[in-house]
């Protein structure tokens, strides 16, 4: 059986291609780097890590974005040899003017070297390319309305894209707009000489949900696919083929932002996104989202089967608009990936695949592998509230329960150089251990939490040996940690369990597109740059 989610944690706004007996599948990053997750498989149940294409800074420089930024909705098409990625870079939101700036890149190779970036038009954002079967190719995108009061919940608009001039040409139509049905994310596709709109709906929350429309024409007029579930609960409800919201105790939530591709066995799958909430709320009189689930993985990919009506719409295989959280395999020949190593000893002259920087790489000033081998030295720059560059590197927290460790050598001599282990969802929210000093008490250990800049050091700081490496230990156990350290044999504990569930797309006041991640970070507010050398990283789930 396939398990979903098929990608696990951090991972939304799926697009995916296959050439030949390859599937590439793309997801969102955010303000992390390198940009846009490309993951493999060649049976859609077994999926690794592949790429990340947009590598380079002149391809992507996100110094400056806020958090829940950055790169949203990739796009991943194939033609005649050549890849194309189209995206958004978002530098403005939570505000009245969105600055949504979209592009492409190219690559006759999934794993590049891809293009530099060329802009295309900034109308909105979700910008989705498509080849029509006459080798015209076309751009639909969201367009947003920043007047007061807005005219529209949402509209759609499609104008011709030359890959030779690479500029969009044309007029650009309108071809769909509403005040009340929000649509997002669009793909065209073409199937039996219809054009289909395949789109997002009701934003990216609980209500979620997929949407479909069709067109004899690329530019229109599209009608609407109205399946009847029996669930529609007002005229204003999305008619979503896919869809969780009225299924409040199913194991994936925020069904939605789907792709479509048939395998080379003539079946017919889509990805898109979901959530898997825990049992912990926001308060009742939260500023944002009062009462609601969180989600500390954030969005995920998970994989259904579809089939086609008789009149020509989509409908999942289970005669549902639910998805499956298991289904069958797809019949196609099964290959595995090995299974990477939990532990990270830093002995490759690389950094492992998982881990990214957050807006902007790091360069040999800030960290090295190679000065003492064996060892990741990060040198201690700007501290966590910074939205340009930090000696800091993350990678997704897949599962609510798990046991991290890091064993750090750091020996600080003033009370602005740390370093440690972190839990980290965006600038303003944290679980930060990690190792610093006290004029009092010498080298010390404490915990910084950061609640939507609330900071908190809910155990104080306790005194450890000063020239030992210190082991770290978070421990997560359906969204609660507990924090243990040791100069040894012997573990010491910190206090009690905290509730981590804040770490969530619902629960932070500026960001709620990404999720938890895991890292390793130092910090010199001093500007000495002070070395920390992490000799061991290791993630049990």
């Amino acid at each position: 059986m396939i398990h979903n989610p098929i990608l696990r944690g951090f991972n939304p706004d799926p697009s995916i291609i296959r050439v030949g007996d390859d599937y590439y599948l793309a997801t969102s990053t955010f303000e992390w780097f390198p940009g846009v997750q490309i993951h493999h498989s060649r049976d859609l149940k077994n999926w690794r890590l592949l790429t990340r294409p947009l590598n380079r800074v002149s391809q992507l420089d996100l110094r400056g974005v806020g958090a829940s930024q950055g790169v949203w909705a990739p796009c991943l098409t194939y033609d005649n040899g050549i890849y194309y990625l189209v995206y958004t870079v978002v530098t403005a939101f939570y505000c009245n003017m969105y600055d949504t700036h979209n592009y492409i890149v190219t690559a006759t190779d999934i794993m590049g070297p891809w293009s530099e970036p060329t802009e295309i038009s900034g109308f909105g954002f979700d910008p989705s390319l498509f080849h029509d079967t006459d080798g015209r190719k076309y751009m639909v995108m969201m367009v947003t309305d920043h007047r007061v009061p807005k005219k529209y919940a949402g509209r759609l608009i499609v104008q011709e894209y030359d890959p030779v001039q690479k500029r969009m040409i044309g007029n650009f139509h309108e071809v769909y707009q509403a005040k009340d049905i929000f649509l997002e994310g669009p793909h065209i596709f073409k199937h039996n000489d219809w054009y289909y709109l395949f789109c997002a709906d009701t934003g990216t929350g609980e209500d979620h949900g997929q949407s479909m429309l069709r067109s004899r024409h690329v530019f229109g007029p599209y009608e609407m696919d109205k399946p009847d579930f029996h669930c529609r609960t007002n005229e204003t409800e999305a008619y979503s083929l896919l869809t969780s919201r009225h299924s409040p105790n199913h194991p994936l939530q925020k069904a939605g932002h789907a792709d479509l591709m048939q395998t080379q066995t003539g079946d017919w799958y889509i990805v898109h996104l979901c959530g898997r909430p825990l049992a912990q709320r926001n308060p009742a009189d939260a500023p944002r989202f009062a009462g609601s689930r969180r989600y500390m993985l954030g969005r995920e990919t998970a994989l259904q089967k579809v089939c086609w009506t008789e009149d020509g719409w989509l409908r999942l295989a289970n005669g549902t608009n639910v998805p499956d959280e298991m289904l069958p395999d797809t019949g196609l020949s099964e290959c595995s990936w090995p299974v990477l190593p939990e532990k990270d000893d830093f002995s490759n002259p690389k950094l492992d695949i998982r881990w990214q920087f957050l807006r902007v790489p790091l360069s040999s000033t800030d960290y090295s592998l190679t000065d003492h081998p064996g060892r990741l030295c990060l040198y201690g720059g700007n501290g966590l509230g910074s939205h340009f560059k930090q000696s800091f590197i993350a990678q997704r927290l897949t599962e609510t329960t798990a046991e991290i460790e890091t064993l750090v050598d750091f020996h600080p001599c003033y009370f602005k150089q740390m370093a440690g282990l972190i839990l980290y969802y965006d600038n303003d929210n944290y679980l930060y251990l990690h190792l610093t000093y006290d004029e009092d008490l010498g080298k010390v250990i404490t915990l910084l939490k950061a609640e939507n800049k609330r900071y908190t050091s809910p155990f104080g700081y306790i005194p450890v040996p000063a020239n030992t490496p210190i082991l770290m230990k978070l421990s997560l156990k359906q969204g609660y940690a507990s924090f243990n350290w040791s100069a040894g044999d012997i573990w010491h504990t910190l206090g009690v369990p905290l509730d981590a569930s804040f770490l969530s797309d619902e629960a932070c006041n500026e960001g709620w597109f990404t999720g938890t991640m895991v890292g390793l970070c130092c910090q010199d507010l001093s500007g000495g740059r002070k070395r920390a050398e992490f000799m061991s990283f290791q993630m049990r789930v």
